[in-house]
């Protein structure tokens, strides 16, 4: 009568004992999204402060005038040209006066300095600039008649 009795008990409680781990199952699996939603919202809400901080600060350099240092706008920079691969010649403008400077990975070299400008900053690079510098410096870079009769 004992295993009868056990064995009634043991076939009621096993199904009861199902659905509660079947119950339990879906309330863990509940529990876990909105852990998984509000990392998520999390994560995305500290990209957004990290992109709006990075934003933040570029407008403010941007709006202060860039990283120069007080820039007063003394020097500038009126044309530049490349001669190799690492070396060119700019023409800068100091206070009125122009001057073509040879720039290497290691000097920079004045080379001439001009009496009268050559080229006004304001007026768009043409190729006027390389005939008037051949025409200063005396050297002749193109061949043909052209180019001694423009200087």
């Amino acid at each position: 009568m004992r295993n009868t009795v056990t064995a009634l008990l043991l076939t009621l409680l096993v199904p009861a004992l199902a659905t509660a781990q079947e119950q339990e199952t879906p309330a863990q699996e509940v529990t876990s999204a909105p852990d998984t939603l509000i990392t998520m919202l999390t994560l995305g809400v500290g990209l957004l402060a990290v992109l709006a901080l990075i934003f933040g600060c570029a407008w403010i350099v941007r709006r202060m005038g860039g990283m120069t240092g007080g820039n007063s706008r003394a020097i500038k920079v009126v044309s530049v040209m490349a001669m190799g691969t690492r070396e060119r010649v700019a023409l800068i403008e100091v206070g009125g006066t122009q001057i073509l400077v040879g720039v290497t990975p290691s000097t920079i070299r004045t080379l001439h300095v001009f009496d009268e400008p050559v080229v006004s900053a304001g007026d768009p690079v043409s190729g006027d600039f390389a005939r008037k510098l051949q025409g200063m410096i005396g050297k002749s870079w193109g061949s043909g008649p052209s180019s001694k009769e423009d200087s």
